[in-house]
């Protein structure tokens, strides 16, 4: 979902910074609050943190970046693991998952859009 997202809105998945791009929305969307304000700043300034990312995708600090959004989505996810009431819950819980990372994403990308043509105006 995330691909055709951001390909919808024009940008190019096979450069690996884009990709990152996309793991920002991701966590932007399944943070703490106070994290998500952090993420979210990144995303503002996006031109100035592509720049600060290393050339080669192996030289990215993966472990860091995934730790603070797995705790939110492991609450979601344990709960479908309960006999007979595991699969309601986990409708429930992807659906609105799924709903919350594609909102979070079409605008992220509608932000970025925003700002490139402000700026080139």
């Amino acid at each position: 979902m995330l691909y055709e997202i951001a390909a919808s809105y024009g940008f190019d998945l096979d450069d690996y910074k884009e990709r990152i791009y996309l793991l920002h929305i991701f966590e932007l969307s399944f943070s703490s609050r106070e994290h998500s304000r952090n993420v979210y700043k990144k995303l503002v300034d996006w031109d100035r943190q592509v720049a600060g990312l290393p050339a080669d995708i192996n030289q990215f600090e993966w472990r860091r970046f995934q730790q603070e959004y797995r705790d939110y989505i492991d609450l979601a996810k344990m709960a479908q693991l309960l006999p007979v009431i595991g699969a309601p819950v986990g409708l429930i819980a992807n659906y609105s998952l799924i709903k919350k990372l594609g909102t979070t994403a079409m605008n992220a990308y509608r932000m970025r859009l925003l700002k490139s043509t402000s700026s080139v105006a």
